[in-house]
């Protein structure tokens, strides 16, 4: 866990590396130390994935939302139109593409109602991760601790909608703080759009001199390629935009080169001999080109790029793009871009050919905010996608099958009815969520094989006294601490067998302390790292890391009482 907190590894490869180690000094066989693979909720996780992306990429999501988003009078009236259609998405479909469907739909949205983005965008995170605890499928947390707690304890596991006893009071209690509270706690920031607004601010033109030593010269033969401060972005030729331009692109007489970096570079680069000043009153940057798509975008937590300077990431190479500007905690970076070491939430401004934008639609490098050629999904297929999903629901609840047959069922029927194709369903799923859930199932097996859920459970004990009461409020604190500093499925698999270690030492009914762990694990407010739709909205909203500590630390109060409340009233706590 010490690693997961202060590393900067991924969950997927620290928990595998945990894996390993314990598999090769024994303490799992093989068959323990590989059981995640093939457990019936990563399985259904998998599923459900494909599902989603069925639903997402037929229009299904935007249908909806679009009917209900409207033209609010006030911002209050705003938030309730917003979760009021995610609340429900995300109880039936997991909730991140649901919340990078919704990402540039509220952009739109935001500057036709004229809201600043920073007060719709931690509502959005919020309302999917509420709308999540509403169902056994709304999050692949619930869906994995069903699964093993199926395997810890030989039982049948929870139906679709047991969590949702709990579930709908903690939606409505925070429904209610989103409307009413966050107008007064949410800051006013400027959108992305307007961070960028002002291209001039981080570009400059010069031109190549007629008839001078330049002509014919390639741009890496000018040594216009590998610049310190700036770097080359287009090239304007006879009225037309070369974008991502080539090191051996030739330039000619004429030609205005735009340069991204620091503007006061322009003395320097107007030394090259054949570079002269451009006079021309409109700069080529402000000009609309066919050739050219600006584009706004979101680095995901898939990034390839993550940890990496733009310039070592080889980004106009890798993605046929190149960044004009980035911004990050709500600020745009000053200074050498080629230097900036991209993070996960850093939004761009990206010059970018217009299959870029194609290809990001289905690739998970980064999120669209905003783009020039954008294009709205057809959809014919989106009542389809719903009854698929709505099949699936029925299949689920009414005991014909299980709900690992009917999310296999569902998903199947999405690629075989062409609601999603085959390319789109592979990339739907998440392998770093996959890997780091099957090797979580494993470090929960070492828990309870070595004593370890047992060391920790006499302890948990011992502070509690043997009240079960106080027993749940420590177990849902735990989890939501480990939730928000590493990931809501590690931290919720990792806990469950010391859950029922504590439970079985002293006859408790295990029912109310598990679903104490599933909404601990999910509603994670309190920071931009604990659940990803809150690092997918960071950037979108402009905010900063104590914006969300300011709403969100609040939040998880309130829903604790809530849960901790509540949760012993529904289910009896002693057997």
């Amino acid at each position: 866990m010490t690693t997961l907190v202060f590393s900067r590894l991924t969950p997927d490869i620290v928990l595998m590396a945990a894996l390993t180690v314990l598999s090769v000094c024994g303490v799992l066989d093989a068959k323990q130390a590989l059981s995640g693979f093939s457990n019936e909720g990563l399985i259904t996780v998998a599923a459900m994935f494909i599902i989603a992306a069925g639903i997402r990429a037929s229009g299904g999501v935007e249908l909806i939302v679009n009917l209900m988003l409207g033209n609010p009078k006030n911002l209050r009236s705003a938030l309730f139109r917003l979760v009021l259609p995610i609340i429900p998405l995300s109880a039936f479909l997991n909730n991140t593409p649901v919340v990078a469907t919704m990402i540039p739909a509220v952009t739109r949205w935001s500057k036709r109602i004229g809201v600043s983005p920073s007060k719709l965008m931690i509502p959005l995170s919020y309302a999917a991760i509420l709308g999540g605890t509403l169902t056994l499928i709304g999050t692949s947390t619930n869906l994995v601790i069903n699964g093993q707690y199926q395997v810890l304890t030989g039982k049948s596991g929870f139906g679709l909608f047991d969590i949702t006893m709990i579930g709908l009071p903690v939606a409505f209690v925070g429904i209610l703080f989103i409307v009413f509270l966050l107008p007064i706690l949410l800051p006013q920031r400027q959108s992305a759009s307007e961070q960028f607004a002002d291209r001039k601010k981080f570009t400059f033109e010069v031109a190549v001199a007629f008839n001078g030593p330049l002509e014919g010269v390639t741009i890496a033969e000018a040594g216009l390629r590998n610049l310190h401060k700036i770097y080359l972005a287009e090239v304007e030729r006879n009225g037309s935009i070369v974008t991502a331009v080539s090191s051996e692109e030739k330039l000619q007489g004429g030609d205005r080169l735009v340069f991204v970096g620091e503007t006061s570079a322009i003395f320097d680069i107007l030394r090259t001999n054949g570079l002269v000043p451009s006079d021309n009153q409109h700069p080529v940057i402000e000009k609309d080109a066919p050739e050219r798509c600006l584009v706004e975008a979101v680095v995901s937590p898939h990034c390839d790029s993550i940890g990496t300077t733009i310039r070592d990431s080889q980004f106009r190479d890798r993605y046929g793009a190149v960044v004009l500007a980035v911004a990050r905690n709500g600020e745009p970076i000053q200074g050498n871009l080629g230097s900036i070491e991209l993070q996960a939430g850093d939004v761009l401004l990206l010059e970018a050919r217009p299959a870029f934008v194609t290809r990001q639609r289905v690739q998970r490098d980064f999120l669209m905010i905003n783009d020039l050629a954008e294009t709205r999904p057809n959809h014919s297929r989106a009542n389809l996608s719903w009854a698929l999903l709505l099949g699936v629901i029925i299949l689920a609840t009414s005991g014909l099958t299980s709900m690992l047959n009917a999310a296999l069922i569902g998903a199947g029927a999405m690629v075989a009815t062409g609601c999603c194709s085959i390319n789109e369903a592979r990339r739907s799923l998440d392998l770093t969520v996959i890997v780091t859930i099957a090797a979580s199932f494993a470090l929960g097996n070492a828990l309870q094989i070595s004593g370890a859920a047992d060391f920790i459970a006499r302890h948990v004990l011992s502070i509690a006294d043997g009240n079960a009461w106080l027993l749940l409020g420590l177990t849902y604190i735990i989890v939501s601490i480990m939730t928000e500093v590493i990931t809501n499925n590690a931290a919720a698999l990792l806990m469950l067998p010391i859950v029922l270690a504590i439970t079985g030492s002293l006859g408790l009914n295990p029912e109310p302390f598990v679903f104490a762990t599933m909404v601990a694990a999910s509603a994670s407010f309190a920071t931009p790292i604990g659940y990803q739709t809150n690092l997918m909205v960071y950037g979108p909203g402009g905010y900063y890391f104590k914006d969300f500590l300011k709403v969100g630390v609040p939040m998880n109060i309130i829903i604790a009482i809530t849960s901790i409340g509540l949760i012993p009233l529904i289910w009896p706590l002693s057997n």
